[in-house]
């Protein structure tokens, strides 16, 4: 009977010393989370958002993959070949954008990738080689200007900047306007030629 007694009594504190330990770890997780929650309190906005409007992050997410699969789809239509294919578009732009941002191992990195696809490198190098005669005109200060200038470059990579090409071509014939002819262009005049004969002196 002691016995019983005895491991009933040993039983009921371990039974008690579990749930005091198990109190005072739930206490010490619910003052962990208030300390952690105590910093800035929610913003009015997410406070007041309702469950049935959708989120703005996830629009943006959704407006942002969107825009790639058109531009994947661009790509492969004005491209022919392995250069079009979706995942040479994303590893090729993006090793363009490494080497922009002279990360260069990381850019060799996904250059092996880029060949283990069977893309070809001799785009990556067209791509890049536009991209540098485009870098007066990309602003870090505006979003997706690097982006977008290396897609454009990654459909087009023979495309001139504006400014070069309009300094390369002649300036045209001045226009008139109306119905009006072309004004004729002034011819020098001769020089005068030395006469063989002296003028007559004055009296």
């Amino acid at each position: 009977m002691r016995r019983r007694l005895l491991e009933l009594k040993n039983t009921a504190l371990r039974h008690f010393a579990v749930t005091g330990v198990v109190a005072c770890l739930t206490l010490l997780n619910g003052a962990g989370g208030a300390f952690a929650q105590s910093g800035t309190p929610n913003p009015p906005d997410q406070a007041k958002q309702q469950p049935g409007q959708p989120d703005a992050n996830a629009n943006a997410v959704r407006e942002a993959n969107q825009r790639k699969v058109e531009e994947f789809v661009e790509a492969q239509q004005a491209i022919n070949g392995p250069a079009g294919n979706p995942e040479c578009v994303w590893l090729g732009r993006r090793v363009v954008r490494l080497m922009w941002n002279d990360d260069l191992d990381t850019a060799f990195r996904h250059l092996d990738l880029y060949d283990r696809f069977g893309c070809p490198g001799g785009h990556v190098q067209a791509a890049f080689r536009c991209l540098t005669r485009f870098g007066a005109q990309i602003d870090d200060k505006v979003r997706g200007s690097l982006d977008g200038r290396i897609h454009a470059c990654w459909i087009n990579p023979g495309a001139q900047p504006q400014a070069a090409a309009a300094a390369a071509a002649p300036s045209p014939a001045p226009s008139t306007a109306g119905n009006a002819a072309p004004a004729p262009t002034a011819s020098p005049s001769p020089a005068p030629t030395p006469s063989a004969t002296p003028a007559p002196a004055s009296k």
